[in-house]
């Protein structure tokens, strides 16, 4: 099984999440495949690309037909991550004609879905080519489908910021306007760390140079986002860390303006669009007569 799903496993269960998104879409029966194909009847499909990109969701459709029929057979020609092309043929399946019926929305939805954000990230590290930046995602995803979108995030060349509210703390500006301060937020949350003995990193979102000298004379956390900064603030703030902590830049950022944040010096720059603003790829499973 492939190391990400491994890694997640805690807090994603593949198994439970093919059920539930069988159970919406079949109910009571594909009545189309059960009224038109005898239950002993054999097939072969092929996933044919049918857009320019990279292609994500391989490893993700072979555990979904797996998890629905384990006799299902499987044979890769594409790996994740790999640019295809229209025309190139990622996979075939063969197996029970009415499981691979019943399973081929399921695995496309996931499988355009992964490569549109793959795609999509790949471009925009490719546009930071020559510095230190990564291009991360963020939290805007789509609600129990968050598990895929990161991955092809992973897939795409960028890398994961948290998964959840549970693996890091992160104090934006809410947190931080209802705590009355920034420093107040910071101390709130060490004092919080402490009596709860969690380790887990700290983030906080500055919103001035000002939030970043005062949080720079306490100290105390990982990582320090700066938000909706332009370049010559981003410059001026990367200046004032001097390599201390990790920076971020968030807000704003689109693939006009982020070669130019990039080589600004800061770590990773988040991208909510990764996930919230992508088209599917074009993908299709289709019969192959023999």
């Amino acid at each position: 099984m492939n190391s990400y799903i491994q890694k997640h496993k805690k807090h994603f269960n593949f198994k439970t999440f093919v059920k539930n998104a069988l159970q919406e879409d079949v109910g009571d029966g594909d009545h189309s495949a059960m009224a038109t194909i005898p239950v002993t009847k054999k097939g072969k499909c092929r996933l044919l690309v049918k857009e320019n990109g990279i292609i994500a969701g391989i490893e993700a459709a072979q555990e979904i037909f797996k998890a629905v029929d384990s006799k299902i057979k499987f044979t890769a020609f594409l790996k994740d991550g790999d640019r295809v092309n229209v025309g190139d043929v990622a996979f075939i399946v063969e197996g029970s004609s009415r499981k691979l019926l019943t399973t081929e929305r399921l695995v496309l939805n996931v499988m355009q879905r992964m490569s549109a954000i793959a795609t999509k990230t790949n471009h925009l590290q490719s546009l930071c080519a020559g510095t230190k930046t990564k291009v991360i995602d963020t939290r805007k995803t789509t609600p129990n489908f968050r598990f895929f979108e990161k991955w092809a995030v992973v897939i795409g060349g960028g890398a994961n910021h948290r998964f959840g509210l549970y693996d890091m703390i992160m104090l934006k500006d809410n947190h931080i306007d209802f705590a009355g301060g920034i420093i107040k937020a910071l101390d709130a949350t060490h004092t919080y760390l402490k009596k709860t003995r969690k380790k887990l990193p700290i983030e906080i979102e500055t919103r001035t140079l000002n939030d970043v000298k005062l949080i720079l004379d306490k100290g105390g956390f990982q990582r320090i986002m700066l938000d909706n900064y332009s370049l010559a603030d981003t410059k001026r703030a990367v200046a004032l860390i001097n390599n201390r902590f990790e920076i971020e830049s968030s807000g704003g950022i689109t693939e006009k303006n982020i070669a130019s944040y990039a080589k600004c010096g800061v770590d990773f720059i988040s991208v909510g669009a990764l996930t919230h603003h992508v088209k599917s790829m074009d993908l299709s499973l289709k019969v192959i007569n023999e």
